[in-house]
């Protein structure tokens, strides 16, 4: 267990939390949600005792263990794979350190004999002779080889030293878990691993991320930030979601009766607990959703941008043809013979290990790279709107204020109008008049949909769009594709956005594509595919 009291954290005169005082016991994972610069990480590292609060106190029970993923990749440079896991256990490896050093001596005295004695037993009772099978086995679980276990954590690329410091966190069943963003550059089946191991893990666990699917898959609560407090929820971020949802529509409706807003609450609280499925965590969500009171669920403060694509025109039959394209990068075949055709209301995600591949094909499709060879063609009644993963070339020289920064891509250039296309995005009142180039990361992505929205385009492209986003901008984007009638091209890591979004898959291999009409789930589950695609050996997105 591990709570707070009081918690207040004070930059100048803005409090980013105010006398937070909240518990989180063992059993359960927490999700800690809130929108950009709330503080969420800055709350696990008042946790962790890496930052200090203004006032109040952080208490955890005498022995109690805590482990935090760390973000310094180049912290364990000059230690071994193993070495850098089983360092996660801090007390475990000192004791290892103190053995070698006394085995070392020449001569051991008397004292040195009785020293060992203890050591022995502690290492013994911490599962000492265990550690390094222990730490193979949540490496392996990650992905990371058994050849890289022995190397120097300097010799791996950087997707494998965050597995390695993943595994670090996890390592020796801490009593305390903290994971900010453990998800970040881990591929499917590493995510997927990791969902399993939390969800079988008995301590407490908190964590940090904005893969909605994840946080569905593994927590049984919701932490929310909002206003410098934290709120807990029972139930994951869709429950949390779906009910704060439900009950702002009801707050807002003064003549709905009352008995009647508790009965529609009353189903919505039984059907999420029907659908509450996850191996071993099925049974404890279930009856944690069942003990959820009418009164439990709230509205929430938080703001959603509004998210929506119109078609100026319906798309004819004839959309685009893809035909042979290749393209070399960096000395290796990023695109290998990609073939493909687009039909009316394909709504198509990209996918493949190699995220090169997906960038270069959106940018040969909109004409911004030429392709080694082969051909494309659009038909002529499409229209297209381009989200590229770097959009720092529409900022980053640009001094406009956004009314105007948005205006280059209006037809309509009345004031008033923008203005409301840009509240939509939560820019409003003095936040319309901002300099296009000092925006954040995400309001620059609510910058660049709300100029996709404005273009009326019958085909939406779009590479990576979450990233940058809160849970907030997220879900309204993915809402928003969903809901959206024309045709879309699409590259994501997250998984519910995919999922939820796409009705076909194409995976880029270094050989080839593997072409699919079926969901995301669909795709992975599906034993033909699975086996063609180890019979090329690629890796998942």
């Amino acid at each position: 267990m591990i709570s707070t009291n009081g918690i207040t954290l004070r930059f100048g005169k803005r409090a980013l939390f105010e006398d937070v005082t909240i518990k989180f016991t063992p059993g359960n994972c927490y999700g800690l949600i809130g929108a950009n610069g709330s503080g969420k990480s800055t709350f696990l590292k008042i946790l962790s005792g890496e930052l200090e609060a203004s006032k109040g106190e952080v208490v955890i029970p005498p022995g109690a263990r805590l482990a935090v993923l760390k973000q310094n990749h180049y912290e364990y440079d000059n230690c071994q794979v193993l070495q850098t896991v089983i360092m996660g256990h801090a007390r475990l490896y000192g004791i290892i350190i103190q053995k070698e050093e006394i085995y070392a001596k020449a001569e051991l005295s008397d004292e040195d004999g009785m020293k060992l004695g203890e050591l022995e037993g502690e290492f013994a009772e911490l599962n000492g002779w265990e550690a390094e099978s222990d730490a193979a086995i949540l490496l392996n679980g990650l992905g990371v080889s058994d050849t890289l276990h022995y190397k120097f954590m300097h010799e791996l690329d950087g997707v494998d030293k965050v597995k390695v410091l993943l595994a670090q966190a996890l390592f020796g069943n801490p009593d305390i878990l903290l994971l900010d963003e453990p998800t970040n550059h881990l591929d499917l089946a590493s995510v997927t691993w990791l969902e399993n191991f939390l969800s079988d893990f008995e301590n407490t666990v908190i964590v940090v991320s904005h893969d909605r699917h994840f946080l569905n898959q593994v927590c049984t609560h919701i932490a929310d930030i909002d206003y410098g407090k934290i709120q807990l929820y029972m139930g994951n971020y869709d429950f949390w979601y779906e009910s704060s949802q439900l009950a702002l529509r009801q707050a807002s409706e003064q003549n709905k009766k009352n008995e009647a807003k508790i009965k529609e609450l009353q189903e919505f609280i039984q059907r999420f607990s029907a659908n509450a499925s996850k191996s071993k965590q099925a049974t404890s969500r279930k009856k944690l959703l069942e003990k959820i009171t009418v009164e439990d669920i709230r509205p929430s403060s938080r703001k959603y941008p509004y998210v929506g694509f119109k078609q100026e025109r319906e798309v004819g039959n004839d959309l685009l043809t893809v035909s042979e394209i290749n393209k070399v990068i960096d000395g290796e075949q990023a695109l290998c013979n990609v073939s493909f055709s687009v039909s009316k209301g394909d709504k198509i995600a990209f996918i493949g290990a190699n995220n090169l591949a997906k960038t270069a094909l959106f940018k040969i499709l909109m004409d911004e790279e030429d392709a080694d060879s082969g051909e494309y063609k659009w038909g002529v009644t499409t229209s297209q709107a381009y989200f590229p993963k770097d959009n720092s070339a529409y900022f980053d020289a640009v001094t406009l204020n956004l009314v105007d920064w948005l205006r280059q891509y209006s037809a309509e250039k009345d004031e008033t109008f923008i203005r409301g296309f840009l509240g939509r995005m939560l820019f409003s009142g003095e936040e319309s008049q901002k300099q296009a180039n000092v925006l954040s990361g995400g309001e620059k992505v609510r910058c660049m949909l709300a100029k996709m929205m404005l273009s009326g385009a019958n085909v939406l492209l779009l590479d990576e769009p979450t990233n940058h986003l809160d849970l907030e901008s997220i879900t309204a984007l993915n809402n928003g594709l969903a809901d959206f009638k024309g045709t879309v091209l699409f590259a994501s890591h997250d998984h519910q956005f995919v999922q939820t979004v796409a009705n076909r898959i194409i995976e880029l291999t270094p050989g080839g594509i593997i072409d699919r009409q079926t969901t995301f789930d669909e795709y992975f589950s599906n034993p033909e595919i699975a086996a063609l695609r180890a019979g090329i050996s690629v890796d998942t997105f």
